[in-house]
């Protein structure tokens, strides 16, 4: 891919024009951040790991009937996708309490959520992407009360796949963000991506195998990146 300036540019991702008018290319940066940018560093390699990680759970939601931007992986750090109008919300699903559910809640990290629950964020970096409840979501214009709901089956129905590919490999998914958009036709599909950067991880011990490793110094970041990739399958060179 050409080297031009990007559309969009994100703490981990930039987004640039695709050759036609419907894709785009989303490319995967070195980069990792924490509380909202506050903490930066570069890692070689980390790129190639989400966007290989990445496209290969794209592949697995469209094989189960979940409609994504993910059209190819044209290279290590590039993925071609289907130009969306993005949806200005986080759709997280958790399973597990960890990170902001247990500081809100008082619940112990670790705690089962059963069943599993959605929560939405408002995505705006000046305010620190917080919390919205669904009656704030609907007066803010966000997304209709039919939208917001069918965001809401997506995220369980996105869990309920990563959990299965998750528990194969060993491994606990605890929670993740989603981001969705609009196609051309009106139509919401899943787009942004799913890695380590995205989901919180745990081993069956309940090591953590995730960006947190990164915000709390728990070790070194590529190799638990590395260790999540080699357990799912996903082949990559790095």
């Amino acid at each position: 891919m050409s080297e031009v300036t990007p559309e969009y540019e994100g703490k981990a991702k930039q987004m640039l024009a695709g050759e036609d008018s419907s894709t785009m290319v989303q490319r995967f940066k070195n980069s990792a951040t924490a509380f909202n940018g506050v903490k930066k560093a570069e890692f070689e390699g980390k790129g190639l790991l989400n966007n290989a990680i990445s496209s290969q759970f794209f592949e697995l939601l469209e094989s189960n009937g979940v409609r994504t931007h993910f059209i190819a992986r044209p290279n290590d750090k590039d993925m071609l996708v289907r130009r969306l109008k993005m949806i200005p919300l986080e759709v997280v699903v958790r399973n597990v309490v960890s990170g902001s559910l247990a500081k809100r809640t008082g619940q112990a990290e670790g705690t089962l959520v059963e069943p599993p629950i959605v929560e939405t964020y408002f995505k705006n970096d000046d305010l620190g992407d917080p919390i919205l409840s669904d009656c704030h979501v609907l007066m803010m214009k966000l997304a209709s009360a039919a939208e917001l709901q069918h965001l809401k089956q997506l995220g369980l129905q996105v869990n309920s796949i990563l959990r299965t590919a998750f528990d194969a490999a060993g491994l606990r998914l605890v929670d993740f963000k989603l981001e969705f958009g609009f196609d051309p036709a009106g139509d919401i599909i899943l787009g942004d991506e799913i890695s380590p950067d995205t989901c919180r991880i745990w081993d069956k011990d309940g090591r953590k195998l995730d960006k947190d490793v990164f915000r709390q110094d728990l070790g070194d970041l590529m190799e638990v990146y590395k260790e999540v990739a080699r357990r799912l399958g996903v082949k990559v060179n790095v």
